[in-house]
């Protein structure tokens, strides 16, 4: 026999129901109030450990003190804005990208050597570390590179430029440890130089190397200027002018050329000089030249542009067009060098 409920009975279930329901969403839910972090806000969940700031990543706090030269002030600038603006200044943006990496590698080696040895020379405030200019590494804001390229070209090549420092971030150049002279220059002669033809030092990872890619590439690769024989008299200090006979001992004379195919020794008017001596006092493009005599002037046509020592920029450049990686860049024109962390470099380090 089924039994039959009242009215009232089934009344009774009917509210016991709902009230169970009601009293479990609450306690479902009470988890949830328990952990608000004020009234309405939500929770912040607890940083994952990919989520982490890595060691790299905390380098963005340190601030590099740079000298603005035309401002005459000394701005402090986080390492990662540094390295991208010295990219900007010193490299070509329409360079391929592995080739402005290489760059921002070597820019970024320069400024924690700096850093590491406490290096202030050439700097014209003892609260700086560098200049904006080219007695260090030449450096310009976004503000500038806006002027430079215009409203419509520069979003895609600031996008370009970041890239290039970003994939590099934190990457530096080492030798033993320690990071190198990172030294570049625009267009070789075909070959970079050893460091003592033209500082007089070794340093056992700036060997001269060839780059044949310069010639076909740079604008710069060969100029041709001239002096008259009264200029060229007064810049090089001689006491007469030169004679125009390429026999008279008294004319210009090559002594000894460089494993980089750059004139070392030569003698001018009876007096000796390096070539970059020369190359300094007549504001020659390379120390690589020849002359001649003609119309009345001197005229010295020079192959390359620069000093030559360490990595060429448009030899990087070729190299990148051919699919070479920045890490192959750099180890070609910086010999048995490696590549390490500025953060590894830095740990511990107050500045």
């Amino acid at each position: 026999m089924k039994y039959k409920l009242t009215r009232t009975q089934q009344s009774w279930i009917r509210w016991l129901a709902v009230w169970l329901a009601s009293f479990t969403a609450v306690v479902v839910l009470v988890p949830g109030l328990l952990v608000r972090t004020g009234p309405g806000k939500e929770p912040e969940p607890a940083p994952t450990a990919a989520e982490q700031p890595s060691a790299a990543r905390q380098q963005d706090e340190l601030l590099v003190p740079v000298y603005r030269a035309k401002e005459k002030r000394t701005e402090r600038m986080a390492l990662e804005q540094y390295v991208r603006g010295v990219v900007a200044a010193e490299m070509p943006i329409e360079f391929e990208p592995e080739a402005l990496k290489a760059q921002a590698m070597a820019a970024r080696t320069y400024i924690v050597r700096r850093l590491l040895d406490g290096d202030q020379s050439n700097v014209p405030d003892a609260n700086a570390l560098v200049t904006d200019t080219i007695s260090h590494q030449v450096y310009v804001t976004d503000e500038e590179l806006k002027q430079r390229w215009g409203d419509d070209a520069f979003l895609s090549r600031m996008d370009k430029l970041k890239r290039a420092v970003e994939e590099t971030r934190d990457l530096v150049l080492t030798y033993q440890g320690k990071p190198i002279e990172a030294s570049f220059f625009s267009t070789s002669n075909g070959y970079t130089e050893n460091s003592e033809d033209y500082w007089n030092f070794n340093v056992p990872y700036l060997r001269s190397v060839p780059s044949p890619w310069d010639a076909k590439l740079s604008p710069r690769y060969k100029e041709t200027v001239a002096f008259t024989s009264k200029e060229l008299q007064r810049k090089l200090g001689l006491s007469g002018a030169v004679p125009v006979s390429a026999g008279s001992p008294l004319g210009i004379k090559v002594i000894e050329k460089s494993q980089g195919n750059r004139i070392k020794k030569l003698s001018i008017g009876g007096k000796l000089f390096t070539g970059r001596e020369v190359r300094e006092k007549l504001g020659l493009n390379s120390s690589q030249f020849q002359w001649t005599w003609s119309g009345g002037e001197w005229r010295f046509t020079t192959f390359g542009y620069g000093h030559g020592v360490g990595m060429s920029q448009w030899g990087a450049n070729g190299m990148a067009m051919e699919g070479r990686k920045a890490e192959d860049i750099v180890k070609y024109y910086y010999a048995g060098i490696a590549i390490d962390r500025a953060s590894n470099l830095l740990k511990g380090k107050t500045f």
